[in-house]
C-alpha cells in the first residue's frame, strides 16, 4: 500500500468517525416519539388517539425509513420496507392496521435501541481518534513548558513519559483505524436486524403476491379464451356455416340451374378461403409459427418488418428460453409496438433483448410524445399481467415530451444451442 493510499483510507476513517458522531444527535431524537406513541393507544377510546396514533406512526416510519435506507447503503444490500397496507383509506381500518402490523412494535424496540447503539458506535470511535491524537500532543506540550521539562530532568521522569504517552496514542490510533468501518457495519446490522421485513413478513408477501399473480394470470387466460371464442364466433365459424348454406343451395339448384349453382359453389369457395385465412391469423394469434420455427429473433424481426414504423431489433441470446416465456415475452413485445403505433406519434422505435444473470431482458422505446402508463384496462396493464404469471416485472420510463423506454424483465434459463447474436434494422 504506498503512502498516498494510506493518506487516503485515512481520511475516509476520519471522515466515517466523524459522520458517526455526528449521527448521534439524530439517533437519540427518535426517543420521543415512544412515549408518544404508547400514549396514542389508551387515547383511541375517546377518539382523540386515532389522528395522534396516525401521525407518530407516520414521523416514526419516516424516522426509520431514514435509518433503513442507510444501513442498506452501509451493508451494500436494499432492505425494503416490512409495512402492511390497509385494505381501504378509513381512518380506523388504518388504526387496526397499525396496531396489528408487527413492523410497528418492531420500529417501536428499534428507537431506543438505535439510541443506544448509536451512542456507542458513533462516540467510540471519534473518542479513540481523539485519544490517540492526544497521546501525541502531550509531549509537545510538556516541552513547551520549559519549567516542567527541566523539573522532569531533574526528577528522571521525562525520559519514560515522553516514550509512554505516544505509545499508547498508537495504539488508540490502531484501535480506531480497526473500529471505525466496523462500528459503522455494527450499527448498520442493528438496524437491519430490526426493520428489514422477517422471514414470516416475506414469506406472507411472497404468498400475497403468487395469490396476486396467480388471479391475474386467470384473469388473462379467461380474457384470450373469450377472445378465442369471439374470433371463432364471428369469424370463422360465421364463414362456414355460410358454406354449408351455399353448398345445399348449390346442390337444389344443381339439377334445374346449373349456373345458378355454379355461382353458389363459387361463393362457398370464396367463404373457405376467407374462413381459412381468419382461422390462420387465430393460430397466429395463439401462437405465430415463426416463433416455432424460427425463434424469438426470427419472430421479432417478422414482428418488426410488418411494423408502420422503422423498428431496430437488436438481440443477443446464447440459446432459446423455455417456449411459454419465449411466447411471454413475443406478445409482449408485440403489444408494446402496437401501443407505440396507436398512441405514442414516434418516427421510429428500437428493440434488445438480452439475457443476464437468469433473467431474460426486453427494452422497447421510441422517440415519441411520452406519458405512457399502465393504466387499468390499458394494454400496459395488460402486459405487465402477462409477464406476472411468469414473476416478470414491467417498468416505464415515459416523461412529457418523451422519449418512452419500456423495460420487461422474465427470470428464464437459455437453452445451449446459440440462437443469434446480431441487430439490424427492419
Amino acid at each position: 500500500m504506498t503512502d498516498h493510499d494510506l493518506v487516503r483510507r485515512g481520511r475516509v476513517r476520519l471522515t466515517q468517525a466523524a459522520l458517526g458522531l455526528a449521527r448521534t444527535p439524530l439517533c437519540l431524537l427518535g426517543l420521543p416519539l415512544v412515549p408518544l406513541q404508547l400514549l396514542g393507544y389508551p387515547l383511541i377510546l375517546v377518539t382523540v388517539g386515532v389522528p395522534i396514533l396516525l401521525l407518530v406512526t407516520a414521523l416514526a416510519r419516516r424516522y426509520t425509513s431514514f435509518f433503513r435506507r442507510w444501513a442498506g447503503r452501509v451493508l451494500e444490500q436494499e432492505i425494503p420496507p416490512p409495512y402492511r397496507r390497509p385494505a381501504n383509506r378509513g381512518p380506523m381500518t388504518r388504526v387496526r392496521t397499525v396496531a396489528t402490523d408487527p413492523a410497528t412494535w418492531r420500529d417501536l424496540a428499534f428507537l431506543p435501541l438505535n439510541a443506544i447503539s448509536g451512542v456507542v458506535f458513533g462516540v467510540a470511535p471519534a473518542a479513540l481518534w481523539l485519544g490517540g491524537a492526544f497521546g501525541f500532543v502531550v509531549p509537545l506540550l510538556w516541552l513547551a513548558n520549559a519549567r516542567v521539562v527541566e523539573y522532569n530532568l531533574i526528577h528522571h521522569d521525562t525520559p519514560g513519559s515522553f516514550v509512554l504517552a505516544p505509545l499508547v496514542g498508537g495504539l488508540y490510533l490502531a484501535a480506531a483505524w480497526w473500529a471505525t468501518p466496523r462500528a459503522a457495519r455494527a450499527h448498520a446490522k442493528v438496524a437491519r436486524w430490526l426493520l428489514a421485513p422477517s422471514a414470516t413478513a416475506t414469506l406472507t408477501d411472497r404468498v400475497r403476491v403468487l395469490a396476486d399473480s396467480r388471479a391475474d394470470t386467470v384473469d388473462a387466460q379467461a380474457a384470450e379464451l373469450r377472445r378465442i371464442e369471439r374470433d371463432l364466433h364471428d369469424g370463422a365459424q360465421a364463414r362456414l356455416v355460410a358454406l354449408g348454406l351455399s353448398l345445399g343451395m348449390a346442390e337444389e339448384l344443381l339439377a334445374r340451374d346449373p349456373k345458378a349453382a355454379q355461382e353458389l359453389l363459387a361463393e362457398a369457395r370464396q367463404s373457405s378461403n376467407q374462413a381459412l385465412a381468419e382461422l390462420r391469423d387465430l393460430v397466429r394469434g395463439i401462437h405465430p409459427p415463426v416463433l416455432a420455427d424460427r425463434g424469438l429473433d426470427g419472430a421479432l424481426r417478422a414482428l418488426a418488418l410488418a411494423h408502420p414504423l422503422p423498428v431496430e431489433v437488436d438481440l443477443e441470446l446464447a440459446g432459446r428460453p423455455e417456449a411459454p416465456v419465449e411466447s411471454a415475452a413475443y406478445f409482449a413485445v408485440a403489444e408494446t409496438l402496437t401501443n407505440v403505433a396507436k398512441h405514442s406519434g414516434a418516427t421510429d422505435a428500437w428493440v434488445r433483448v438480452r439475457h443476464e444473470g437468469g433473467r431474460l431482458s426486453l427494452m422497447i422505446g421510441d422517440n415519441g410524445r411520452g406519458g405512457a402508463e399502465a393504466s387499468p384496462g390499458g394494454g400496459l396493464r395488460g402486459i405487465e399481467r402477462r409477464l406476472a404469471a411468469f414473476d416478470g416485472t414491467l417498468g416505464i420510463a415515459s416523461p412529457v415530451g418523451g422519449p418512452t423506454i419500456v423495460t420487461m424483465e422474465l427470470p428464464c434459463e437459455l437453452s445451449s444451442v446459440k440462437t443469434s447474436s446480431s441487430s439490424g434494422t427492419a
